[in-house]
Formats: structure tokens, sequence, C-alpha cells
């Protein structure tokens, strides 16, 4: 996607933000920027702290230190529903006992939008979502995707200043999880709206993200675009959670290579030597490991290059591309 100048002023900001839990898990001192328009992941394994932040950012949990801004107002003493931020959650949260049309107006009739707008705006968020027709239909009569559909556009219709996600679409399968993820950017591009959104999967955040944050054990360890954070990742965290990373131990350090940064060759020319031990044709491409030594390199070759190739072949590896991270910074 792409890049969000930053020569604006922030639409969202996390100043030196804590918030710890009874048990001290929890995270410290957050300092982010959101711009308007933009669309920032929050990346991490269970556990980072990435659902916490977006908690606090709509209300459902509390601060212990530090502020959230939201065009420079501050909403940390602010509850939910005073917030101009909504929130659409994994498991839907549609009223199972409304129709579509009636979970779509709860929200609105609180606020007192008169009806015959009202009615407007719901038509036309059911048409941007691609859901025109089931008004009178029930959640239990729609799909996983077709309900988070609703779920989303019941959020877009209280106008938020910024939408929050949080893992939405970890529960529909794969084909569908897709479908939803370009629905997503082709609606949030539509509308120009301020997204933060919550995944702990990296292909999803780096389809999906202007920018993302990966997180782990409640830090930071990386903000930055999806080709930032995939081309040069700063720790060798960010370099093993984002996409697939060969690590090769030297006497200095640890030197990474991507298996696509890997080409195959006989004879003795080349940075690495082995031998092939498997071969797995995986569509245009195919994946092949080689031993090393004691170490299995796994690098990707163009199905079409693979012609004479067999397991057990002698074979040297040349890489185009490398990432070293010194001793020291090595977990």
């Amino acid at each position: 996607m792409a890049e969000i100048t930053t020569n604006i002023k922030p639409k969202l900001r996390i100043i030196d933000m804590t918030k710890r839990y009874k048990n001290g898990d929890g995270v410290e001192h957050i300092n982010l920027d959101v711009y308007p328009g933009e669309l920032v992941t929050m990346l991490g394994p269970s556990g980072c702290g990435k659902t916490t932040i977006l908690r606090t950012i709509g209300g459902f949990l509390d601060i212990d230190d530090g502020d959230i801004t939201i065009d420079g107002q501050s909403i940390a003493l602010l509850s939910p529903e005073k917030r101009p931020t909504a929130m659409v959650f994994q498991s839907y949260n549609l009223w199972p006992h409304m129709s579509i049309y009636e979970n779509l107006a709860f929200g609105m009739k609180l606020r007192k939008v008169p009806k015959e707008q009202m009615n407007q705006q719901i038509l036309e968020m059911l048409k941007m979502v691609g859901m025109i027709g089931s008004e009178k239909k029930f959640p239990s009569q729609l799909s996983g995707g077709q309900q988070q559909r609703i779920a989303i556009a019941r959020s877009l219709l209280l106008k938020p200043e910024v939408l929050l996600l949080d893992e939405p679409f970890s529960a529909l399968d794969a084909k569908i999880r897709v479908q939803m993820r370009e629905e997503l950017i082709r609606i949030q591009q539509e509308l120009g709206i301020t997204v933060v959104f919550v995944t702990h999967d990296q292909e999803e955040a780096m389809a999906i993200s202007h920018r993302i944050v990966v997180m782990n054990k409640g830090v930071f360890e990386q903000v930055g675009t999806p080709i930032e954070i995939y081309d040069h990742p700063v720790t060798r965290f960010v370099a093993d959670f984002i996409g697939e990373m060969n690590f090769m131990e030297t006497p200095d350090g640890i030197r990474a290579v991507r298996p696509e940064s890997l080409s195959l060759s006989r004879g003795s020319q080349g940075d690495l030597h082995g031998h092939i031990r498997t071969i797995m044709v995986l569509g245009h491409y195919a994946e092949v490991n080689v031993q090393c030594g004691d170490a299995v390199i796994k690098c990707n070759v163009q199905r079409d290059q693979m012609a004479g190739w067999a397991v057990g072949d002698e074979v040297s590896l040349s890489y185009t591309k490398e990432q070293f991270f010194a001793t020291e910074t090595v977990e």
C-alpha cells in the first residue's frame, strides 16, 4: 500500500502510555503516532501486548500512566461510548435477536439520528460492504464473513475518527480471510478512515498495512512500512517473525538470509555447500532444503529452474542479500 506522508498532525497519539495488570504483565512507556487516513497494524505473538494497547485506545481498559489523544484532545478519561472510536471484535458481537437492520440502527438510535437519515446511511453502508438485501435477515442466517462485514458496517456508521479492529478475520477460513482483507483495504481507501488493526498473522499485516508495529513481550521491536520491516529487520526477532529466514552462526554473530535470496548451482563456486535434502513444489516455485553441515538451509527456486535437480545432489548456494546480527543482540 502507498505510504502516508507525515508532514501533518497525527490523528491518534499514544504518549508514554503504561498499562499494567495485577500479575505484572502489560505494556510500559508506549509511544506511537498514527496519521489521518493511515492503516497501522499492531503485529506480534499472543500475549505481546497488542490487544492491550488497542483496548486502551477504545476505552475498554484504563491506563495507569501517560495519555492518549485524538486530534489533539485527550480521551484517556472518557468511557468507550464517548470516545470518537469504534471497535470491531473477532467474535462479531452482533445481537442475535435483532435483524441486520436493527443491529446497524442500534447505535444510531442512541445518538438520535433522524430516521430518514438513518435509513439512507444504512443502505449506503450495506452497499459499500456488499450486503444490500440482508436488512431483514438475522445474524444466524449469514456466514462468518458476511457477519464480519455487518460488524464493520455497524462500526463505520458511527463515523469514528479511528476504527479499531481486534483480529477481526482470524475466525474465518483462509479464502474468506483474503477476501475480507481486500474488502477492508477498499473500504479504508474509499473512506480515508484512520485504522488501527491488531493481528498475529504476519502475512495479513504485510498485505494491508501502511505501517507495521512489530511487538514482543510488551516492547516495540520495530515500526516501519511492510517493505522496511521485511527488507531491513532491526532485530533477530523481527527477522524471524516476518516471513521466512535462514539463520547461520558465524564467529561474530548470526548471518540471516531469506530463502528467495539464495540460488542453487553445481560445482564448488558459492557461499555454502551441501546436498539436497528435500524438494517440495509449491505452485510456481519449489522449496528446496539443503543440508549444509549441521544446518538445513531453505531456498525458494522458480519451478522451471528445478529441471534436472534431485534429492541427494551436491549443490552450492549463493546469496544476493544478507542481514547480520552481532552476537550481543541475539536473544
